[in-house]
C-alpha cells in the first residue's frame, strides 16, 4: 500500500488525492450577493447536511491552492450573512459547471450560465429557479481552517426556509430519490448521476467561456436545445469565424443542405447531435451558418 504524510506532498497533489478518495460529494450551488447587492452563483463540493434541529448545512469555499486567493462567494458571505444553497440535478449540471468559471467580480453567473433568478422569501440572495430543492439560509458562523492556499472556510448555514418542486415528491409527500435525479462530484472531470452512474464534464476553460448570455437569441431560446446543451455551448472561448463556417459547410454537404432549408428545428437537432459527440465547435458552426 502506498502511504504518505500530507506534509511530504504538494498541496495540489494532496488535493487531488483527497478529491479522488472522498466521494461522491454533494454539490452546494451557492447563491450570494455582495455589499452592493450584485448576485453571485458558484458550486462547491465540500458540502453536506449536519443536523435537523436546527437544520444546518455547511459548505467550504476553500482558498485557491495555486495563489492563495479567496473566492467571491467567501468574500460575500463575510459581508452579507445570507446564502441560498441550491441542489444540483442532472438537468442543470452543465450550466452549474459553466458557472464555476472564474468570471470577474460583479459578473452575474446566473446570466452567464443561462439560469433564472427567483426571488427568495426570507433572505436577499436569489434562488436558482431550475433547482429541484432550494434552501434559504442565514449564515451563523464562518470558520477559517488556515491562511495558506488550499485551506478551507467552513460556512455554517441555518436553514430558514426550504423550497421543493412538487414534481419530485412521491405519493407520501417525500422526495423521490429517483425523480430528483441528483448528481455528485468525484475526482478529475468525473461526476456521478445517482440513478445511472459515472460521467464526465470537462472542466470550464481556464480562459472565460462566452456564457449563455452572449448567444444569439434563437439559440438561447431554442425549443430543442436543453439547459445542459446551452451550458456546453457557453463554455467555448469564442464563436467560429465566417471562414471556418464556410469551410465546415464545404466539407459537410448534408449540413450545407440543411442550412439552406432554413428549418431551425432540424438545424438545432443536428447541433445537438454534434454536442452529444463532444463537438461543440461544430455545433456552433451549423447554428451560426446562414
Amino acid at each position: 500500500m502506498f502511504s504518505l504524510e500530507p506534509k511530504d506532498v504538494s498541496v495540489g497533489k494532496l488535493h487531488q488525492y483527497l478529491l479522488g478518495a472522498v466521494g461522491p460529494r454533494p454539490i452546494a450551488f451557492a447563491s450570494t450577493i455582495d455589499a452592493e447587492g450584485n448576485p453571485n452563483l458558484s458550486p462547491f463540493s465540500f458540502f453536506n447536511v449536519f443536523g435537523a434541529n436546527p437544520p444546518v448545512l455547511i459548505f467550504s469555499p476553500a482558498r485557491r491552492g495555486r495563489d492563495n486567493t479567496t473566492k467571491h462567494t467567501f468574500e460575500n458571505a463575510k459581508k452579507v450573512d445570507e446564502v441560498v444553497i441550491n441542489i444540483v440535478n442532472y438537468d442543470i449540471v452543465q450550466q452549474m459547471s459553466l458557472s464555476s468559471t472564474e468570471y470577474a467580480e460583479g459578473v452575474n453567473e446566473f446570466e452567464k450560465a443561462g439560469l433564472n433568478m427567483l426571488k427568495s422569501d426570507l433572505v436577499k440572495p436569489f434562488r436558482v429557479a431550475e433547482s429541484p430543492v432550494q434552501f434559504e439560509c442565514k449564515i451563523q458562523d464562518i470558520i477559517e481552517t488556515g491562511t495558506e492556499g488550499g485551506a478551507g472556510n467552513l460556512v455554517i448555514c441555518h436553514v430558514v426556509k426550504m423550497h421543493i418542486k412538487e414534481d419530485i415528491l412521491d405519493e407520501d409527500g417525500y422526495i423521490d430519490q429517483y425523480k430528483i435525479d441528483q448528481v455528485a462530484r468525484m475526482g478529475g472531470n468525473w461526476y456521478t448521476r445517482a440513478r445511472t452512474g459515472m460521467f464526465e464534464v470537462p472542466k470550464p476553460l481556464s480562459t472565460l467561456g462566452i456564457g449563455v448570455d452572449a448567444m444569439p437569441e434563437d439559440v438561447r431560446t431554442s425549443k430543442v436545445l436543453t439547459g445542459n446543451d446551452l451550458g456546453i455551448l457557453g463554455n467555448v472561448e469564442s464563436l467560429p469565424e465566417n471562414g471556418e463556417i464556410e469551410a465546415f459547410l464545404g466539407e459537410n454537404s448534408e449540413d450545407a443542405e440543411l442550412v439552406k432549408s432554413g428549418d431551425t428545428e432540424k438545424i438545432h437537432k443536428q447541433a445537438k447531435v454534434y454536442l452529444e459527440k463532444g463537438k461543440p465547435e461544430d455545433a456552433w458552426k451549423i447554428l451560426l451558418a446562414k
